[in-house]
């Protein structure tokens, strides 16, 4: 049985500009192809070229053949790239591509960690690799290379198991995007492996210390506003430092929420917030909300401010805020769906850590009424 092809014919075609008396050059695609970064069907190419109408001297009709020829050039190496793609043969001009702008452009958007594992690949690959680089064997480098690696900050300590395993992730995801961009011709991500993560502590505060950290001062008034927020929201970090306040509108209800793109999972998300939680940011503005905070404060200013709020023989991190969120709305009956939701995971799994919390807390209880 056949396979029906659709071929893509590429024209080079002109248009031509009365008032400046110039002739633009631009190609044709029919049928209309993806445009890989706006991922629209387009049927035009505008190439930056431009031709002189009425030539007026043997310079100008010169000048004019030259860059009639480019565009011929340009147009056959399209027609080219797209014959091999719907063949199956990989576009030797996009194996020569550096890949690493591409992976800056896309880690630029996503945050902090998305960074880190750039500024890793960098240092990997020594400031050099093309997408005709990525094979199998060398991502498999990289994966040796993040095992042994130190933090970017700490080069004299080791990157725990679980950091590995997510900075891997993340790059696998770099990867299937650019397989999805069809700058590979192949998905990379089915012959490599996920690290696996060890099972760790989650931490969190019970409701008498959240109490404890909101009647003690903070030399970062910002930061003691932010962590309060997490707590009421489980809001992470790095949608905090983004939020603005025209993503804080009032719902139908009357009541208010925040809707935002989670800066994690590239997803529109819609969060129901109390009065409680809309009272801590104080007076309306614009902007960001909660301006002036630093990422920095949340490692030692976060670590002094919880001392002298008395919590002890805890480490609480800012992401620990999150987990108190979800672990006291869980303790206090709010059913495991919603607080799913709320914390914007993909699946119930994910949150069926905290309902283990719980339990825990549950057997914590049942000796502390004795006869004895």
């Amino acid at each position: 049985m056949s396979t029906a092809h659709t071929f893509v014919k590429v024209t080079l075609r002109e248009r031509l500009y009365e008032k400046t008396g110039h002739i633009a050059l631009y190609l044709d695609y029919y049928p209309p192809i993806r445009n890989p970064k706006t991922m629209k069907q387009t049927r035009r190419e505008y190439l930056g070229l431009y031709l002189y109408a009425k030539p007026t001297c043997d310079a100008l009709v010169a000048y004019n053949k030259e860059i009639r020829e480019k565009a011929l050039a340009i147009c056959c190496m399209r027609q080219t790239a797209i014959i091999n793609e719907e063949f199956g043969f990989m576009d030797h001009n996009k194996k020569k591509m550096d890949f690493l702008p591409y992976f800056k452009e896309h880690s630029d958007k996503k945050g902090d960690k998305w960074t880190s594992v750039y500024k890793h690949f960098y240092n990997f690959c020594g400031g050099k690799c093309t997408f005709g680089d990525l094979t199998v064997e060398f991502c498999q480098k990289f994966q040796l290379y993040l095992i042994d690696a130190a933090p970017l900050k700490r080069p004299n300590e080791k990157m725990c198991k679980n950091s590995v395993a997510a900075f891997w992730a993340t790059f696998r995801a770099m990867l299937k995007k650019a397989y999805h961009d069809k700058y590979l011709r192949e998905n990379i991500n089915d012959y490599l492996d996920a690290l696996k993560k060890e099972d760790v502590h989650k931490e969190y505060l019970t409701q008498e210390e959240v109490i404890k950290l909101a009647n003690t001062p903070c030399e970062h008034p910002v930061l003691k506003q932010a962590s309060l927020f997490s707590c009421l929201t489980g809001l992470r970090i790095s949608d905090i430092l983004k939020l603005r306040w025209e993503d804080i509108q009032l719902a139908p209800d009357e009541g208010y929420c925040l809707r935002f793109t989670s800066q994690k999972t590239d997803r529109d998300v819609t969060i129901p917030i109390g009065f409680q939680a809309y009272e801590l940011l104080g007076e309306r503005g614009s902007g960001t909300v909660f301006k002036g905070l630093k990422r920095c404060w949340t490692q030692g200013p976060l670590k002094k401010w919880i001392a002298e709020a008395g919590i002890k023989n805890k480490h609480i991190t800012f992401h620990c805020f999150r987990h108190t969120y979800a672990t006291l709305q869980i303790a206090a009956g709010t059913d495991i769906y919603t607080v799913s939701k709320m914390l914007t995971h993909k699946s119930v799994s994910t949150t069926q850590i905290y309902a283990d919390l719980v339990s825990e807390k549950k057997r914590a209880t049942v000796d502390k009424i004795t006869l004895k």
